[in-house]
């Protein structure tokens, strides 16, 4: 499936967005972040956006910044839409706000089960600096979480 002529646009995530964004959510995670996660966000400040094609929500992501760091702790794309570089342009947007609001360096962690979203932050020249075992919860037991960083200035 070709990319649309429509082109993305991303707004900063409101309340009236909490529902959808936790419905996409819900669609992508089997352990998905709940309509309280992402209104703890907002209330919390952290850069988070929506990413709407045509005035449909196709995308979301949530970084939390601290001083000179900024920290992905949450990005998705509508299963409809992997694979068009959707996710590739709502990463790229949350690595340049994160530089904006003064951060240096960007990290996040990964499930290594996630091999697209692993083959995407080697893409965009993310490295490997660590390994949380046991980090994510899984349908057996745990999962291992990816340490990922990439210096942004």
């Amino acid at each position: 499936m070709s990319a649309p002529n429509i082109a993305a646009e991303f707004f900063p995530m409101n309340e009236h967005d909490l529902d959808s964004v936790a419905a996409l959510e819900a669609s992508l995670q089997a352990f998905p972040w709940s309509r309280g996660n992402f209104a703890d966000s907002l209330t919390a400040g952290h850069s988070v956006w929506v990413c709407r094609l045509g005035g449909d929500l196709i995308g979301f992501s949530v970084v939390m910044s601290v001083i000179d760091e900024a920290h992905l702790l949450n990005i998705g794309v509508c299963q409809r839409y992997q694979g068009q570089g959707y996710g590739a342009r709502l990463l790229r947007h949350a690595m340049e706000c994160a530089r904006l609001g003064g951060a240096n360096k960007l990290f996040l962690e990964v499930r290594p089960s996630n091999e697209r979203a692993v083959d995407l932050y080697h893409h965009f020249g993310f490295r490997q600096i660590g390994l949380r075992k046991g980090y994510y919860p899984a349908a057996i037991g745990r999962e291992d979480g990816l340490v990922f960083d990439k210096e942004l200035a």
